[in-house]
This record gives C-alpha cells, structure tokens and sequence, in this order.
C-alpha cells in the first residue's frame, strides 16, 4: 500500500528587525500608521504572537527604530580604531556626521514619522529612548577626555551639557528636515559651525563662534 510524505512546512522565522522592516514599508507605502496590529501581521504574514514577542505595541516598535538607527551609527563609529584618538570636538563631529548620514538613507521614513501628526518636533515620543542613548554617548565622551576640549567642563554638570547637545541635535534634526540643498551640504555647514560653538563656549572663543554661527543662520533665514 502506498503512503503518502507528509510535507512539513517550517516555520519563517522572524525577527525584529523583520517586523521593522515590514512597518517601515507599510507606512512609507500608505502614508499612514497601521489601524491595529491584528491586521499589520495579517498583511505581512506574521502570526500576532510573534510581533509581541518583541514589541508591546506600535509604540515600543517605533521607539526601537530610532534606537537600532543610534545602534548603527555607535557600531559604525566604533569600528574606526583611529576614533578612540580623536579630540572630543572630532567625536562629536563624527557623531552628527555618521548619524546625519544614516538618517538621509531613511529619510522617507524619518519625515514621516516626525510629521505625522503635522506637529513636526512637538511629535518627539518616537525618539525617548533614542534620547537616553544619544545622552549616554555624550557623557561617555566626556568621560574619556575629561581635560581635552571640554576644558571648562567643571563649571557645569554632564546632564546639563548631554542635554544641550540633544537640544542642539534637535535643532540640527529640524534644519535637516527643510534642508533642500544638495546632498544637504548645508546640514553639513551648520553641524560643524554648531559644533565648533560648543566647543568653544567651554573653552576660549565664544564670541567668535557665536557670531560665525549667528551670520550663517541669519545668511539662510534670508535665503
């Protein structure tokens, strides 16, 4: 007598990052957020039990994506065994640089999710999580050189100083955002002359920078 093979199917596996990748997708391609994540998975093929394995909610996973974007640029930054030589001033650079260029490569999304409540940065519970790594990386800056750049650094805390620099990436985020120029070279300009200002606000020439900074904000606003 005959038998018949039962044929078992395996299972896809799937991760976080796959999920991701479906989210970001979907909303690229429907300019919209998911109406629930029932039918999110049914979409994708992906069984219900497996998006909560990794995310409690839309919310949890679009946080994630800002953290995996910071994960990305540590591990990029990371790599170069000569950054580990570099004067705070040139971390920092490299910091906004490397994360300026990984958000260019997902800007389509990143304008999404900041506008899509059509309340621009206001729209910023995406990126708490983003922000304790951003500041965590800032602080281990200053930890490793202490008498370098930052040669004031006494004179006010590390969560007074993290903090300013998040303020000023949300300042250089929004430029980005209505940076139309190319390869957002002017992103490019105002990173740098913000960085030297913060710099030197701790340091020896304040007034100079804050001028150089003022006249090329001024310069654009005209523009």
């Amino acid at each position: 007598m005959a038998t018949t093979k039962k044929t078992v199917s395996k299972k896809k596996l799937i991760d976080d990052n796959h999920i991701i990748s479906k989210y970001m997708d979907y909303v690229l391609e429907h300019q919209a957020t998911p109406k629930n994540v029932f039918t999110f998975c049914k979409i994708n093929a992906i069984e219900e039990p497996d998006f909560y394995t990794f995310f409690g909610s839309f919310g949890n996973l679009r946080q994630t994506i800002w953290v995996k974007f910071f994960e990305n640029v540590q591990q990029t930054i990371l790599k170069d065994e000569s950054y580990s030589t570099y004067t705070d001033k040139n971390k920092l650079l490299t910091l906004y640089f490397s994360m300026f260029e990984l958000l260019t490569l997902n800007r389509s999304y990143v304008l999404f999710s900041l506008k899509e409540n059509k309340k621009g940065l206001e729209n910023l519970k995406d990126l708490k999580w983003f922000r304790g790594e951003f500041k965590t990386f800032i602080n281990q800056i200053i930890d490793e050189n202490p008498k370098k750049d930052f040669v004031r650094l006494d004179r006010i805390t590390k969560p007074v100083f993290s903090e300013g620099a998040w303020i000023q990436f949300l300042l250089l985020l929004k430029y980005w955002m209505e940076d139309s120029s190319k390869g957002f070279e002017k992103t490019d300009i105002l990173i740098e002359k913000s960085v030297n200002t913060v710099v030197d606000l701790l340091d020896t020439k304040p007034l100079e920078s804050l001028i150089d900074l003022g006249k090329f904000l001024w310069k654009e606003r005209k523009m």
